[in-house]
């Protein structure tokens, strides 16, 4: 099973340290964590790190994988699309990266069902630069999946979606890591989405690391009021759930 831990990891944008001494537990294979904090906290900035684009301090270990440069798969927020391809091809093309270029049944046949599972296999033959912006994300979302990474870094992976695929693409998402054994670390938001989706949560505020945990434990009145400045409750419905209340209205 995939782990991953960071130990005093840090990212730099030219001579400016953006995030620094990021150090978190053990997070598994299976797992869904939640990376949430308020704009510009360095929750985009961390995945870059994580996922070898950014250099700085610090150390990510990563054990248990044999994919090596392929054990990581990031998805950025930026989903435009310039290249003249066709979804399917796109997909085809973010699968065959690091695999070499000849395509075999069980490319085909995990695509396809990549596209099934995300409702967009009639999309299939379309070009990336006619999609909508929602559409354009689902995309982005199965080459994601198509690589099949160990660790998958996803940044603000619904923002485009409408609530209902909201839903569908997250319950997809959880399913996925446990089917695969995959971590999955989405920066997110909604932190009612955090609260219902995610086993873990880690919160950045200001380039540094505030906690890192289950969400029951992390998500707390106290946090809320010290990082996003709010006053607000957690309350928990009777299907287990949770929610985050301010002025009386569920956020």
């Amino acid at each position: 099973m995939v782990e991953l831990r960071l130990e005093g990891v840090g990212a730099r944008y030219g001579h400016r340290l953006a995030v620094s001494g990021i150090t978190t537990p053990r997070l598994r294979g299976g797992e869904v964590v939640a990376v949430i904090g308020p704009n510009a906290a360095g929750k985009s900035t961390l995945f870059r790190r994580i996922a070898g684009l950014l250099h700085g301090p610090g150390t990510v270990h990563l054990d248990g994988s044999d994919k090596g440069k392929r054990a990581i798969g990031y998805m950025p927020q930026d989903i435009s699309a310039n290249a003249v391809l066709t979804v399917y091809e796109s997909i085809l093309l973010a699968r065959k990266q690091g695999h070499g270029w000849a395509v075999h049944d069980d490319d085909l046949q995990l695509i396809d069902a990549v596209m099934a599972s995300l409702g967009i296999a009639d999309l299939a033959f379309r070009e990336l630069s006619a999609l909508s912006g929602g559409q354009r994300q689902l995309v982005s979302i199965a080459q994601t999946l198509a690589r099949e990474p160990d660790v998958l870094l996803m940044d603000e992976p619904t923002s485009a979606l409408d609530l209902h695929r909201q839903v569908e693409v997250l319950d997809l998402v959880k399913a996925e890591a446990k089917a695969r054994g995959m971590l999955v670390m989405i920066a997110i938001h909604d932190l009612n989405q955090a609260l219902h989706f995610a086993d873990k949560a880690l919160i950045i505020a200001k380039g540094r690391l505030h906690a890192c945990g289950a969400v029951s434990e992390v998500v707390t009145t106290e946090m809320l009021r010290l990082i996003y400045k709010v006053e607000a409750r957690i309350e928990r419905c009777s299907q287990n759930l949770s929610h985050v209340i301010v002025d009386g209205r569920i956020r």
